[in-house]
């Protein structure tokens, strides 16, 4: 054993003295360190194809800084969904759909579908594998849903209001222009313009603001709405054998009206900008409402009593979009 050991001991003499002797020191050997690979990103941008490929099954993966980069191209070059909070992507039938996901307190996997995109919501103990295929089975009715809520999206940004003279306001299912006029004391409607068109003139300078402008038209809107509101349901009450007690005019984001158990009427003021047949559908809902408080085929029996159109009407109130303020 001292032999082995010492032969060992002259090896490294003599590679010692053989690197003093070219005029060189020998480094003390450092330990080696094992590289850690680089991190992958979930998926290459300019590989959608590949990296679809490589995923899961259920085609669903986290957002990440690759995958913005990727949609930004794919809503250029083709049709692409994306909620602005996406925390989640999936692709659903061939089409890219970013959308805000989240854990919750509830019982069911949730979908929702609103202006801004897709909505997902799910219950702490649901594993996210059931998550994603919930999502792909769902996918015909998400795509469906937010191809409609996009043509809505599109359909009230080409009504919006620019608040000038000028300007058309829908009323009562035309069209009123707006017309500047210092010399009135108060919004006044003039029977037509030259042109043949109703114009509401608005006692405000010719230097009046958007917002001095938007206010006038809508206080005068405001007026007119409930004096339109009370005068139907003053007409129709009779006829379905109710009586009302209240109009309060409100500006639900998702209700065009409702009604209470003591007679009280709440209907949208905006509603003043679809048609007469609209407005008494929606009057003659609500008051409905104050012999069957429910949606019972009795209540669309009472509707239909003295609305016979009201599926047509329904329809219409639910695809007409409203102009965007």
């Amino acid at each position: 054993m001292r032999s082995l050991l010492q032969m060992t001991l002259d090896l490294f003499a003599v590679d010692a003295s053989a690197s003093q002797a070219r005029g060189r020191s020998v480094p003390p050997r450092q330990p080696r360190r094992r590289s850690s690979p680089a991190p992958q990103p979930s998926y290459t941008p300019d590989l959608w194809a590949q990296s679809a490929a490589q995923d899961d099954a259920s085609g669903v993966r986290p957002l990440s800084l690759e995958a913005e980069q990727t949609d930004l191209r794919l809503a250029a070059g083709g049709l692409f969904y994306r909620h602005p909070q996406a925390n989640r992507q999936a692709n659903l039938e061939g089409i890219p759909v970013a959308y805000a996901f989240r854990r919750a307190r509830r019982r069911t996997i949730g979908f929702s579908v609103d202006a801004h995109g897709l909505s997902v919501s799910a219950p702490r103990w649901v594993p996210q594998r059931e998550i994603e295929q919930a999502l792909l089975e769902k996918g015909p009715w998400i795509l469906r849903k937010l191809q409609e809520s996009q043509q809505r999206a599109q359909q009230i940004d080409a009504s919006r209001i620019v608040w000038r003279e000028g300007a058309r306001v829908p009323y009562l299912g035309r069209a009123l222009v707006l017309a500047l006029d210092p010399s009135q004391r108060a919004a006044d409607p003039a029977a037509a313009s030259p042109l043949g068109e109703d114009v509401l003139c608005l006692g405000l300078p010719l230097a009046a603001s958007a917002e001095q402008i938007r206010d006038a038209a809508q206080a005068w809107l405001m007026r007119r709405a409930r004096a339109w509101f009370e005068s139907r349901l003053d007409h129709f009450a009779p006829q379905l054998g109710v009586r009302w007690s209240r109009l309060s005019l409100s500006s639900a984001a998702t209700r065009w009206g409702s009604a209470g158990a003591d007679g009280s009427i709440r209907l949208h003021w905006r509603l003043i900008h679809f048609s007469p047949a609209l407005i008494d559908y929606v009057v003659v809902h609500e008051l409905s409402h104050l012999r069957v408080m429910n949606h019972s085929p009795q209540f669309w029996e009472t509707v239909g009593s003295v609305v016979p159109d009201y599926a047509d009407l329904r329809r219409q109130l639910r695809d007409h979009p409203i102009a965007a303020w």
